[in-house]
């Protein structure tokens, strides 16, 4: 669990759950609507906490599994049909992906994010409703509709609670990405414009000012007549100065920074972000889902990147575990290469070489080497498949655990990890000061107008100082912008986004390769198909051209 601060934090959300549940009435209508409802600060809390955190689940392992294996990060290893899992995961890794993949079946529950934000819109009024008291919801509901178009194309525009026999259409990419930025819009000058505890994990000013930079930044991409048809190389975005105006807004705030973290001075301030007490005093995180492994669960990133056996014995995270790990996330040889710079602290999040023990109060790296049956273990950063098929099975060994290069960015914590079900307390930034910094970056070298005195090299220099990273003495090319973003962001579910911006989502990496067979290159898997779940429910509408 987190330090005592954060428990308090997050006790007092738990209490606005609680209240929000025993609100509820299941029976009632769902167009029913309060003669006069509650309008106290705690009662609005209590009516938009279930709102807040209805990302978690997705964002703690399935939407997370889906931007991380689908991109160069990872690849999805197998252990001798162990974790094959009907090709979940390989499917990710190949671009293969189908409508029954669990990875990529979160449509459900984030498309329930905006049926409850129009909900709760209807419940404080509607059309009459005081704009600063649904602006939360509409940022939410921004939120949740760019989550859903960005990972599936065409999504309905629901600004309402449906009538029961109501047919609900999908409408397409462009139309979405126009009715996202309206909301955010309308919202973002009621929102508030603190950043602090009491608006940590919330729809505030500056998460939906971050929101329209990052809906700016791939505008091209959202407003393509086909999702085939966007080509980084020719591509024109009308929204690039309004990225930067964005983002200015953002960095003129003054209320963010690379460098401040819930410890003091830190060994290194990269690592500190993201370790199990992480909380509202990260002042790079500009929105962050606050998980608890008691109060708010779901995050379980150590479960899927740590090496396969690590629970027998001693784990190199200098405490033992009971609760197994699946081992299935091994990092791409071309993401692996990136944490070579000199001197970059950003490199200590990854585990390649011998692997050494960690001391689970520091969380810093020992001199020792971890064991397993008495032997020292090695992590390759090439990986090595027992036999060329879509199981990318490495083998149920050693051999087979130590291929690819671990993550231990968010570095789990024993009581967490052992007594809570493998869940972890590790806060997961959604949008950070870093990115914004960067967006400018790239909006600027992709033509948009300069502005107080930036450059692509001076904003790009912010990040490379922080991290003690050597400097660059040119401004940075569009690639070399991808691979920081690469470095900076791993494990923060934009890499599969930034490719596709790029155009190198259809380049070969891991076993996505020309070479591999089961590889798919097809432009349609920029977006992912419907699941069948779905599909069944909305009977009228047809799956994504490709699947």
């Amino acid at each position: 669990m987190k330090s005592n601060i954060k428990i308090t934090m997050v006790a007092g959300m738990a209490a606005v759950l609680g209240l929000a549940a025993s609100c509820t009435d299941l029976d009632v209508d769902v167009n029913s609507q309060y003669t006069s409802y509650p309008n106290s600060e705690i009662a609005i809390s209590a009516k938009m906490a279930d709102l807040y955190y209805a990302f978690a689940g997705p964002l703690g392992r399935r939407y997370n599994e889906a931007q991380s294996l689908s991109s160069d990060e990872y690849v999805g290893e197998s252990f001798d049909n162990n974790y094959v899992d009907n090709f979940n995961y390989s499917n990710m890794s190949l671009h293969t992906f189908t409508p029954d993949d669990p990875a990529t079946g979160y449509y459900d529950e984030v498309s329930s994010g905006i049926s409850k934000a129009n909900q709760i819109i209807l419940e404080l009024g509607g059309d009459k409703a005081d704009s600063a008291t649904i602006a939360p919801a509409k940022a939410m509901r921004a939120f949740f509709n760019f989550i859903l178009m960005d990972s599936y194309g065409d999504v309905p525009i629901l600004d309402h609670v449906p009538e029961a026999d109501e047919v609900i259409e999908r409408q397409p990419r462009a139309d979405v990405a126009k009715f996202i930025e309206k909301d955010l819009k309308e919202a973002i000058p009621y929102l508030s414009a603190k950043n602090d505890m009491t608006t940590y994990g919330k729809p505030n000013k500056w998460m939906a000012k971050a929101l329209l930079a990052k809906l700016y930044i791939n505008w091209a991409v959202y407003t393509a007549s086909d999702v085939t048809k966007y080509d980084a190389a020719t591509a024109t975005n009308e929204k690039l100065d309004d990225c930067v105006k964005v983002c200015d807004d953002i960095i003129q705030s003054g209320l963010f920074d690379l460098t401040s973290t819930q410890r003091t001075n830190p060994t290194n301030v990269y690592r500190a972000k993201f370790y199990p007490d992480n909380n509202y005093k990260v002042k790079d995180f500009i929105y962050a889902m606050p998980y608890d492994a008691v109060l708010l669960q779901g995050m379980t990133y150590a479960r899927f990147r740590t090496w396969k056996k690590a629970n027998k014995g001693d784990t190199y995270y200098g405490w033992s575990s009971g609760n197994s790990f699946a081992g299935v996330f091994a990092m791409t040889p071309e993401m692996a290469d990136r944490f070579s710079l000199e001197g970059d602290d950003r490199n200590d999040v990854v585990i390649g070489g011998y692997i050494k023990k960690y001391d689970p109060k520091t969380y810093e790296k020992t001199d020792e080497n971890w064991t397993y049956n008495g032997e020292p273990q090695f992590v390759n950063k090439t990986i090595t498949l027992k036999a060329q098929n879509n199981e990318l099975n490495v083998g149920e060994n050693p051999t087979g655990y130590n291929q690819g290069w671990k993550s231990i960015k968010f570095y789990p914590s024993q009581d967490d990890y052992v007594n809570h079900k493998r869940n972890q307390s590790n806060d997961v930034p959604i949008f950070r000061y870093a990115d914004i910094l960067l967006e400018k970056a790239d909006a600027i070298t992709r033509g948009a107008k300069a502005t107080n005195g930036d450059t692509p090299q001076s904003l790009f220099n912010q990040i490379r100082a922080y991290v003690h990273a050597p400097q660059l003495d040119h401004n940075p090319s569009l690639q070399e912008i991808l691979d920081e973003r690469g470095r900076e962001f791993l494990d923060e579910n934009w890499r599969r986004n930034d490719m596709i911006r790029f155009g190198t989502f259809e380049s070969e990496f891991g076993y996505h390769i020309k070479s591999f067979s089961y590889a798919n290159f097809d432009k349609t898997r920029r977006i992912f198909p419907i699941p069948t779940s779905t599909l069944k429910v909305n009977s009228n509408w047809k799956q994504n051209v490709g699947y």
